[in-house]
């Protein structure tokens, strides 16, 4: 129950930026049921938040009350595209649930303030950001 209330208060504290929740959806191994409850969260406290859906490209971006997601079962991921988008739309923070294992290029420079939402109780080192264990 700790990181509901550390992710909630990061949710307050933020109401009035732009918010991006992004989901990982290059696998089911992640527990589904967590990630449509960390997506409810999101539409109660910040209603306006976007839903961006990617594995190794954006799948779909959408409001966060459209929470139909359709995840991929190959395994494959990137980060780049998000984060690249994240920076032309000018958005403020990214909360992204991911295990991180994804790819990113080494040249990327991302300056937005990012949450990586961790599903699991090893939490890998992250490029940028700060990580969240959400399991």
């Amino acid at each position: 129950m700790k990181w509901h209330k550390q992710l909630l208060s990061k949710l307050q504290e933020r109401r009035n930026k732009k918010i991006v929740l992004a989901i990982d959806t290059s696998t089911t191994q992640t527990g589904t049921l967590l990630i449509e409850n960390i997506v409810k969260l999101f539409g109660q406290v910040c209603p306006e938040t976007l839903l961006v859906q990617a594995d190794f490209k954006i799948r779909s971006i959408t409001s966060i009350k459209n929470t139909e997601i359709r995840y991929f079962t190959h395994g494959k991921s990137s980060y780049t595209e998000v984060l690249e988008w994240a920076e032309k739309e000018d958005v403020d923070t990214i909360f992204y649930i991911t295990d991180v294992t994804g790819f990113f290029y080494e040249e990327l420079a991302f300056d937005k303030e990012i949450f990586w939402l961790v599903p699991d109780k090893f939490i890998p080192k992250v490029p940028f950001g700060k990580a969240i264990c959400v399991a």
